[in-house]
């Protein structure tokens, strides 16, 4: 397909999902070859899990750290990244945890799932934690474990976050989904809100899914080679 201009666009939204990252290297968590195929959730990723054993869960969190930073961003990421630097208007929603959109040096991205880079105490809030290792694994302020801030199995995702990512989504006049089928719920709602507020919808993923027919364009590619070409002046 012919390229896009992005100074013909005020308002572009990226929607990235678990294809994006994996074009970098970063294990997929479903699917065939997933690691819930060879780890089970209730005993690393839900917060029972957590009670049982904070220590287990927290070991396979940094293994998941390590395996994340042992990847780097591939192309598509960089031009997302460079998109924001040129167009205020650019933000990113990703349903990805392993901040991959941010080692590109992307600065505005709504996390619907949390981030392996951050720790939260229940009482005492968020903090950044990058690196292989955790930094703490207790509060400082109150000695309780640090929960690894992601949307775990059996957690509800977060009201504030949904809605921002909505507003942003309703406002878009250029919405591009990449590597994500999209079928869950809020994701699934996310091309119908961008097309009820007149943005061009644009999905990137190599396979077709159900939610591909509400898309104005399909781009049967990964995004690595997708995005370089459909972004040709920047």
């Amino acid at each position: 397909m012919e390229g896009l201009s992005h100074r013909d666009y005020g308002r572009i939204v990226f929607f990235t999902g678990a294809g994006m990252s994996a074009e970098s290297g970063v294990p997929t968590y479903r699917g065939r070859g997933g690691i819930w195929d060879s780890y089970r959730w209730e005993e690393y990723a839900c917060q029972r899990a957590f009670e049982r054993d904070p220590d287990k869960v927290l070991k396979f969190h940094e293994l998941r750290r390590k395996a994340v930073l042992a990847c780097e961003p591939h192309a598509g990421h960089r031009v997302i990244a460079a998109l924001q630097k040129a167009r205020p208007g650019v933000r990113i929603v990703t349903q990805n945890i392993d901040g991959m959109h941010q080692r590109a040096g992307a600065t505005d991205v709504i996390e619907l799932h949390g981030s392996l880079w951050r720790v939260r105490c229940e009482e005492h809030g968020v903090r950044q934690d990058v690196g292989e290792a955790y930094r703490e694994t207790r509060c400082p302020a109150c000695g309780r474990h640090l929960r690894p801030d992601i949307v775990w199995f059996e957690d509800s995702l977060d009201r504030f976050t949904i809605e921002e990512a909505v507003r942003a989504i309703r406002a878009a006049d250029l919405f591009i989904s990449i590597g994500t089928s999209g079928v869950v719920w809020p994701a699934a709602g996310f091309p119908r809100f961008a097309k009820e507020g007149g943005a061009l919808c644009v999905e990137i993923n190599p396979e077709a899914n159900e939610m591909s027919p509400l898309y104005d364009i399909s781009i049967r590619e990964p995004a690595g080679k997708a995005l370089p070409r459909l972004f040709t002046d920047l």
